[in-house]
């Protein structure tokens, strides 16, 4: 058994439940490590849809893509993510596989511009919508400053108040490291009983 990192994990959640040609979503593109994982999973036949309000992002990610040459898929949106549901094709609303979220700020860039819960919370509400059962929403969280604190607590919240006849919400964590290792909560669409 290898007990997998959390931002691994988040990986290995989103290749059990993509399959070729699907659509995903990277709330967050960050430097693009999960946009990559995801454009790698849904193949050339699959979309992903990229948010994040920063530009520098954006070309950090644009960057990553063309240097794996699976940029082809995958449209990158400047704007937030809580406009995600407005952004894709309406006939993608509720054919999404995977939407991931990795929370805080960007790294190696000012620390003062950071998620919040005011528009994280309408985001995660939009993933819901615009994901298909069995797909899943991964949210990775960081406590080590005050609004990754804040903004966890409220994301705790919203995960814990799911109905359970309609999600499986998990929370994974390393319980003995120091220095607020990230961890998270991840998010399964229930399919339809028989």
């Amino acid at each position: 058994m290898s007990i997998h990192s959390v931002l691994d994990y988040v990986h290995v959640l989103v290749r059990q439940v993509l399959d070729e040609g699907e659509v995903a979503v990277d709330a967050t593109v960050g430097n693009g490590h999960d946009t990559l994982a995801l454009a790698r999973s849904v193949g050339s036949g699959g979309r992903v849809f990229g948010f994040d309000v920063q530009a520098e992002a954006i070309e950090q990610t644009r960057a990553r893509l063309a240097s794996a040459e699976v940029d082809a898929a995958v449209s990158l949106v400047q704007d937030g993510h809580e406009e995600m549901e407005r952004c894709l094709p309406e006939e993608l609303v509720g054919r999404v596989g995977a939407v991931t979220f990795n929370l805080g700020y960007l790294p190696g860039s000012a620390s003062d511009l950071t998620t919040t819960s005011e528009t994280t919370i309408p985001a995660l509400n939009a993933s819901l919508r615009v994901l298909r059962p069995g797909g899943v929403v991964t949210i990775v969280l960081y406590t080590g400053h005050e609004e990754g604190t804040r903004e966890a607590e409220a994301v705790d919240a919203w995960a814990e108040g799911l109905p359970q006849e309609r999600f499986h919400a998990l929370s994974y964590r390393f319980v003995n490291q120091k220095n607020d290792p990230p961890r998270l909560i991840a998010v399964e669409k229930r399919k339809a009983g028989p």
